[in-house]
């Protein structure tokens, strides 16, 4: 892709090459299995790590081959958990599909889902994902969205089942005129928007899952983490990955009613457009359209 898009995409372990799987040991019966997206840099590579160490087998996901030989290693070296790698480019809605067909093969189940990949484009160009929609968009929300529902058949079958949609407090309300952003485009806003996106989803997906006992939470889990994207945007760090970790940690086990969002481990409000019924009903609409779901 362009420049940018294409730093921030090697900033999460995500270097083009042909999407596959990593082989590695199945899942013994008693692990639970869980997906962390976006795992071979960064937050999501600690939360990985963390969740191994906990016992569990974690599905690792990003594009570069290389890191996720080396999360699995890593995992595999210490001895109490186990894991696979999966590529997938999520500015491709085609391969998010191949990679929910590829789990939903391999795995009988699927315990825990963290939606946690994502881009910042610094750059003052609008940049457009495979599909031909803005890339901040269809990488940090569509990408999680579409993967959501194509796995569901084996998070209904999960232990204790359990979704946790990374999001931030850098929230942008949605102009439903022009999601896309053809117009007065900025990075800032289109990483706003893709995270008010996952959070107004979060909310309206642990209302349909109640029944099936599915629990969604997202979080803001810290500000200017000091990770490989951070650093690559220009920012400076005001917090750790472990810090980041922690809360993500916290999402995962928290019995707080399905449908929370917090900022850290504390449960937090979100942008205003977040409770808003109908906002979230043309975001519906938007979504389904976009990825093509029923």
């Amino acid at each position: 892709m362009l420049p940018m898009l294409l730093v921030v995409l090697l900033a999460l372990g995500q270097a083009p090459s042909r999407p596959a799987a990593a082989p590695a040991a199945s899942p013994r019966p008693d692990q639970r299995i869980v997906l962390v997206t976006g795992s071979t840099d960064g937050l999501g590579r600690e939360v990985a790590r963390r969740l191994a160490a906990q016992g569990a087998h974690v599905i690792v996901h990003g594009r570069n081959a290389e890191r996720g030989k080396a999360v699995v290693d890593e995992v595999a070296a210490a001895g109490t958990g186990s894991a696979r790698f999966y590529q997938a480019d999520f500015a491709s809605l085609a391969e998010v599909r191949r990679l929910a067909d590829d789990i939903t093969r391999d795995y009988p189940r699927l315990d825990l889902l963290v939606n946690n990949a994502g881009i910042f484009n610094r750059e003052g160009e609008r940049q457009l994902s495979k599909d031909g929609h803005e890339a901040t968009f269809a990488v940090n929300y569509l990408a999680g969205y579409l993967l959501t529902y194509r796995l569901l058949p084996v998070i209904e079958k999960g232990r204790s089942p359990r979704i946790v949609n990374v999001s931030s407090l850098s929230a942008a309300p949605i102009d439903f005129a022009d999601v896309m952003i053809e117009k007065n485009y900025s990075g800032n806003r289109a990483y706003g928007q893709s995270k008010l996106a996952q959070v107004m989803f979060t909310i309206d997906l642990a209302s349909e899952l109640k029944p099936k006992g599915i629990v969604v939470q997202s979080l803001h889990p810290a500000t200017y983490m000091d990770t490989t994207m951070v650093r690559s945007g220009g920012m400076t760090p005001r917090s750790t990955v472990a810090e980041g970790a922690d809360a993500v940690m916290n999402a995962i086990v928290t019995d707080a009613p399905s449908g929370s969002y917090f900022v850290g481990q504390k449960v937090g409000t979100p942008h205003a457009q977040a409770a808003d019924a109908e906002a979230r009903r043309q975001l519906r609409e938007v979504s389904r359209k976009l990825t093509g779901l029923p």
